[in-house]
C-alpha cells in the first residue's frame, strides 16, 4: 500500500511538472523543443488521413444504410462483437407487399399478374442490394474501421508518449539553466542526457509508425477499387433486372390486350432516364453506328441470353455489332462467328 501511495504521489508530481511546462510554453515563458521537420510532416499527413478516413467511412455508411436507427443497431452489434442479424432490404419488403397484394386481388387478374411480376423483380433488386452491402462492408468499410480502431490508436498512443518525452526533455533543459552549483549542474546534465535519449528513441518509434501511413494509403486504394467494382456489379445487375422486367411487362400487356403506358412526351423510359447533352464531333462519331455497317465491341460483363433471339456474352471478349432500322436503341445485333443475336448496349464498349 505504501508503494502504491508513493508511486501515485510521484506520478502526480510528474503530471504537475509537465502541466507547468506546457502552460509556460503556451504563454511564451518557456522554450519548446521543435520536432524534426520530416516528423512534423508525417504527423500532419497522419492527422489528415485519420480525419478523411472518418468522413469517408461515415458518409459511405450513410450511402449504404440511410436509416440512422439501423446504423446505430449495427454499431451496437459491432461493439458487442455479435453477428448483425439479417435485415430485409426495402426493395425486398416492397416486393413481398406486392406479392401479398396479388394474392388478395387475385393472381389470375391482369393487375394481380403484374403485381407478381414487378414484385418478383423488386425482390431480385433487393437481393442485389444485399450483396452490395455485404461486399462493401467486407471489402471497404471494415478495413477503414480497422485502421481507425487499430493502427491509429497505436499511433495516437505513441504520439502522446512522444509529447510527454518532449516535455520531460524541456523540463531538464530548464533545470540545467537554473542550476548554480556544480553538483546540481552535473545532476541536471545527467538527467538531460537520459531525457534526450528517451526522447530520441520515442521520436524514432513514432516516425516508423507514421511512415506506415503510406502502406495504409495503398491498402485503402485497393479497398476503394473493390468498392467501385462492387457498385459496378450492383448497378449492372439492377439495369439487367429492369430490362428483363420491361420485357415481361410488355409480354403481359400484349397478352392482356391492355394499351401500353406512354412515357412523358412519347419518349422511351430508358433513354429518358439519361438527359441528352451536346456531343463533340469525336463523341458523336463514336456513339453512332451505321445502319448497314458493323464495328467491333468489347464485352464489359457476362450476359446470359433470355431467349433464342439474344446472344450470350462473356466479359472481355470481342464481337461484331451492328444495328437495323427500327431497332430498340438499347440493343444491337451482335455476331460471334456464325452465332448472331440481340445484345444490350450497356454491356458493351464500342471500339473505333
Amino acid at each position: 500500500m505504501d508503494f502504491n501511495v508513493k508511486k501515485l504521489a510521484s506520478d502526480a508530481g510528474v503530471f504537475f511538472t509537465r502541466a507547468v511546462q506546457f502552460t509556460e510554453e503556451k504563454l511564451g515563458q518557456a522554450e519548446k523543443t521543435e520536432l524534426d521537420p520530416h516528423l512534423d510532416h508525417l504527423i500532419a499527413r497522419g492527422d489528415s488521413t485519420k480525419n478523411w478516413t472518418e468522413k469517408i467511412l461515415r458518409q459511405t455508411e450513410v450511402l449504404l444504410q440511410p436509416n440512422p436507427s439501423a446504423r446505430i443497431e449495427e454499431f451496437i452489434y459491432d461493439k458487442l462483437d455479435k453477428k448483425i442479424p439479417s435485415r430485409t432490404t426495402n426493395a425486398e419488403l416492397l416486393g413481398q407487399h406486392m406479392l401479398d397484394a396479388a394474392q388478395e386481388f387475385g393472381p389470375e387478374t391482369p393487375y394481380g399478374r403484374t403485381l407478381i411480376t414487378v414484385g418478383e423483380f423488386q425482390r431480385k433488386l433487393g437481393g442485389a442490394e444485399r450483396e452490395l452491402l455485404q461486399t462493401s462492408a467486407a471489402a471497404f468499410l471494415n478495413p477503414l474501421r480497422n485502421f481507425l480502431e487499430g493502427d491509429w490508436r497505436t499511433i495516437s498512443k505513441e504520439r502522446r508518449l512522444l509529447e510527454n518525452r518532449r516535455l520531460d526533455l524541456d523540463i531538464c533543459k530548464a533545470r540545467l539553466k537554473k542550476a548554480k552549483q556544480a553538483e546540481a549542474k552535473a545532476s541536471a546534465a545527467h538527467e538531460l542526457r537520459v531525457a534526450q535519449t528517451e526522447f530520441d528513441r520515442q521520436a524514432e518509434v513514432t516516425r516508423l509508425l507514421l511512415e506506415g501511413i503510406g502502406s495504409t494509403h495503398l491498402n485503402h486504394l485497393r479497398c476503394l477499387q473493390d468498392f467501385a467494382e462492387a457498385q459496378t456489379v450492383f448497378y449492372a445487375q439492377c439495369h439487367h433486372h429492369m430490362q428483363d422486367l420491361q420485357r415481361e411487362l410488355h409480354r403481359c400487356v400484349n397478352a392482356d390486350g391492355i394499351p401500353p403506358p406512354s412515357a412523358a412526351g412519347g419518349s422511351d423510359p430508358a433513354s429518358s432516364a439519361f438527359p441528352s447533352e451536346p456531343l463533340t464531333s469525336e463523341a458523336a462519331c463514336s456513339s453512332q453506328l451505321p445502319v448497314t455497317g458493323s464495328r467491333k465491341a468489347k464485352v464489359l460483363y457476362d450476359y446470359d441470353a433470355h431467349d433464342a433471339s439474344e446472344l450470350s456474352l462473356l466479359a472481355d471478349e470481342l464481337i461484331s455489332v451492328y444495328t437495323v432500322p427500327g431497332m430498340d436503341p438499347d440493343w444491337l445485333i451482335g455476331q460471334r462467328g456464325n452465332e448472331k443475336g440481340k445484345v444490350p448496349v450497356t454491356y458493351l464498349e464500342l471500339l473505333s
